[in-house]
C-alpha cells in the first residue's frame, strides 16, 4: 500500500464572520464554522477511491477541485426551519464543508472522476501509469 493522502485540514476550524445589522448599521459578529467531511481512502493497483459523506450538499453546491498536488472538497449544506416551526433544539447548523488533502502527484488528473449521490462523494483517482504496478517477464 502506498502512503498517498495527507490531510491539510485537520480539525473544526472557527473564523468571524462580520455583517452589517440592517436596521441600525451597527455591526454583528457571528462565528462561521468549517466542518471537515468524514471520508476514507482505498486503494487498488490502478487507483485511489476517495469516499466523503456531505449530507444536505447538492450537486450546485459543491465544488472539488485538483491541483498542484492537492484535492480539495467545498460544499455548503443548508438547514431548512419549516414555516411555522420553533427550533427547541438541533444539532445541524449551516455550515460549509472544507477538506483539503495533499498527494504525492501520481494521481493521472485527466482520469479523475466524480460522482454525488444520497450525500455521499465518490472520487476516482486514477494512477498515473509510471506508478502502477508491473508484470515482469523473467527470460
Amino acid at each position: 500500500m502506498t502512503t498517498f493522502f495527507n490531510q491539510i485540514v485537520p480539525r473544526l476550524s472557527r473564523s468571524l464572520n462580520r455583517e452589517a445589522a440592517p436596521a441600525t448599521g451597527a455591526t454583528t459578529t457571528e462565528p462561521e464554522f468549517t466542518v471537515k467531511p468524514a471520508y476514507e481512502i482505498k486503494e487498488t493497483a490502478e487507483a485511489w477511491g476517495l469516499v466523503a459523506h456531505l449530507p444536505g450538499v447538492t450537486k450546485e453546491g459543491l465544488e472539488l477541485t485538483a491541483e498542484e498536488g492537492l484535492i480539495t472538497i467545498r460544499g455548503r449544506r443548508a438547514w431548512r426551519q419549516p414555516e411555522g416551526w420553533t427550533a427547541i433544539y438541533r444539532e445541524s447548523v449551516d455550515a460549509p464543508y472544507v477538506l483539503t488533502l495533499e498527494h504525492d502527484n501520481t494521481v493521472n488528473a485527466d482520469g479523475i472522476h466524480a460522482e454525488l449521490k444520497d450525500g455521499v462523494l465518490r472520487v476516482s483517482l486514477p494512477k498515473a501509469e509510471a506508478v502502477k504496478p508491473r508484470k515482469i517477464t523473467v527470460s
